[in-house]
């Protein structure tokens, strides 16, 4: 019962304190920003569909980007372990981000932790979630080790359209979550 109570006041400060700043009475400015940026493109209309549908409820909660970049080109020989160039520019453009990889041998979590971990950020004053979808190789061992937190959606493969609707739909569903809307029912 303590350990509900306690996720209670989080929910209640990360939704009242983190993701909105109130500023003269009714008007409110978002604080937390979520980004988004994913290999390639996504090939098929129906999951793109969602996926804006998903970007669009987000929004409502926070400052939301979705990026989408070209294909990493995978480093050869002795370059494994060191970051490509590609590599070094995209973690120069998320520099000041806490940075989430989605990596099949990442975290696994409930909805429920997920969203208790999105509220602790903004308790913490992130001012920036960035999250990375691969491609399908994934990332390299040197990349991987930029990364403040490795998650994992599933320990079944996704094709990367569907890893990327279901991580916005999780992104959702964690801000439903907190704000105690009737969603993740």
């Amino acid at each position: 019962m303590e350990d509900g109570e306690a996720r209670a006041r989080t929910r209640n400060r990360a939704v009242g304190g983190g993701w909105e700043a109130r500023q003269h009475g009714s008007t409110s400015a978002r604080i937390m920003r979520i980004r988004i940026i994913w290999q390639g493109k996504t090939k098929d209309a129906h999951l793109r569909a969602l996926q804006a549908d998903y970007k669009d409820r987000i929004s409502h909660f926070c400052e939301v980007a979705v990026e989408e970049i070209g294909p990493a080109r995978s480093a050869s020989g002795s370059k494994a372990n060191k970051l490509s160039p590609a590599e070094r520019r995209l973690m120069e453009k998320l520099s000041g981000s806490a940075r989430v990889f989605l990596d099949p041998r990442g975290r696994e979590w409930t909805s429920e932790e997920f969203a208790e971990w999105l509220g602790q950020q903004a308790l913490r004053g992130t001012r920036e979630l960035a999250f990375l979808v691969g491609g399908p190789e994934g990332f390299s061992a040197a990349f991987r080790k930029q990364a403040d937190l490795l998650l994992s959606l599933s320990r079944m493969t996704l094709t990367s359209g569907w890893a990327r609707t279901l991580l916005l739909e999780q992104i959702y569903r964690g801000f439903t979550v907190l704000r105690g809307y009737p969603y993740p029912r």
